[in-house]
């Protein structure tokens, strides 16, 4: 077991400046102002009257309103399941007795200094030192990554194996060496940019040393550069919206559909029969590489493993700090949702397992139909906004107010007032990203990380 106080190296962020602090304090009152200001305003203008029609037989008077009423009633009854499941989740408890050999991947491409702090924060685990390996590999960068991982695994030889490619050959074909060389029973993979704590490596393993049926488990990622700036604080809320609200409720049927890249754990015998499979995957005729921690859950779950949700089980993982580099970030996880999807929607009809395939069928038309129908009612929304000004404010109103109540969510998770920079958030996503899907699904074929 390695103690972390051997390890002299400060893995986590300052703390937040003065200036920072004060900035925060007035975000947070014109945000709290602003709420209940939009509440009153959205009731005296009518910007609440379009949810009235669902349950009234106006909302269905066009086939337009009925595809728009149709879809708000499924999503409010997807978020009431939602909700009730997300109220009831738990995390697995730690497992009793002996822990299984668990295999750590550290894949890094260019990464610089961030890679040792990622690989230190494994090697300072409270995990059982005779039941851990990490794998390192470097693929192929041009900076000086491989450094940091050698003079991490000098500093560890008994737990660490660096390994270098000449030549970048893709975050897939890394991951793939360490999976063919770990002896781990449970694979672990952390990105390179990302930080766990102490206890994560116990956490993640416990659902799959306490449930044989759970192939995959994910783990609950945070935004390791949280107090940047306004926009990471921003996606601090919305990771915890995003992530852990749906992650967890749909943990609770055993079909999380995507095990992300900074933490994950997958079971030996679920990946071991379509590791070549994942490895060699193609689309529209292209080798696949970018997508992979959710090509690999597609694999597991069609296989009738369940996947799983370990929200005590924490990394800190950093996120874009400019409007560029989260376009890029969002651009590429698009690219390969469509693709994943479509992947989803071949076995997800079918009995690829015994038990608990209704919810998973429900929330996945749920999440899918969003996307052509906001390809629809957007364009209309900006025409009747550019023929009536005023709708803008009603607009406004109405997102203020809903958002706050999703928010709530996060208020009942983190219990402080950040959950204003989720109602910031949506303003952001609305105005400034929703371009992003649609240029994704036209440009498919591209499968560039536009990192590094």
């Amino acid at each position: 077991m390695q103690s972390s106080t051997t390890v002299p190296l400060v893995l986590w962020p300052p703390a937040r400046s003065r200036k920072v602090q004060i900035l925060d304090l007035a975000i947070k009152v014109l945000v709290l102002a602003a709420i209940p200001a939009s509440l009153l305003y959205g009731f005296k203008a009518g910007a609440f009257g379009g949810y009235q029609h669902i349950f009234s037989a106006e909302g269905y008077r066009s086939p337009l309103m009925a595809l728009a009423t149709g879809y708000a009633t499924a999503f409010l009854v997807m978020q009431a399941i939602r909700t009730a499941l997300w109220c009831r989740y738990r995390p697995y408890p730690l497992p009793e007795g002996p822990l299984p050999r668990v295999t750590v991947i550290i894949p890094a491409y260019n990464e610089g200094a961030m890679v040792e702090k990622a690989i230190y924060s494994v090697a300072a685990s409270d995990y059982p030192a005779d039941r851990l390996e990490i794998f390192c590999l470097d693929d192929g960068s041009r900076d000086d990554t491989w450094e940091y991982m050698e003079r991490a695994a000098r500093r560890f030889p008994s737990l660490i194996r660096a390994i270098r490619f000449p030549a970048n050959r893709g975050k897939r074909e890394a991951l793939y060496q360490g999976f063919i060389q770990g002896r781990g029973d449970i694979f672990v993979t952390v990105d390179s940019d990302s930080v766990i704590q102490p206890d994560t490596l116990k956490q993640i393993v416990a659902p799959l040393a306490g449930n044989p049926k759970i192939g995959a488990v994910a783990g609950n990622v945070k935004a390791y550069n949280r107090h940047a700036n306004l926009l990471t604080r921003m996606l601090w809320v919305r990771f915890i919206l995003s992530f852990d609200f749906l992650r967890a409720s749909q943990a609770m049927y055993g079909f999380v559909f995507c095990t992300p890249g900074a933490l994950s754990a997958y079971r030996r015998e679920a990946i071991w029969p379509v590791l070549e499979e994942w490895r060699g995957q193609t689309f529209l005729g292209r080798r696949c590489t970018i997508g992979q921690d959710r090509a690999f859950t597609n694999l597991v779950l069609r296989q009738g493993y369940h996947t799983f949700y370990q929200r005590t089980a924490v990394v800190y993982t950093l996120v874009p700090e400019t409007y560029r580099g989260l376009c890029r970030m969002f651009l590429r996880w698009d690219r390969s949702n469509f693709r994943e999807s479509y992947i989803q929607l071949k076995f997800i009809f079918t009995r690829y397992r015994q038990e608990h395939r209704l919810l998973p069928i429900l929330d996945f038309l749920v999440r899918e139909l969003e996307f052509p129908l906001a390809c629809i009612f957007i364009p209309l929304l900006m025409i009747a906004i550019f023929l009536n000004p005023l709708l803008l404010l009603k607009l406004g109103a109405a997102m203020t107010v809903l958002n706050f109540i999703l928010c709530l969510y996060y208020v009942r998770v983190e219990r402080d007032l950040d959950f204003v920079y989720g109602v910031l958030f949506s303003f952001y996503n609305f105005f400034l990203l929703k371009w992003i899907r649609p240029y994704a699904f036209l440009t498919l074929k591209n499968g560039r990380w536009l990192t590094r």
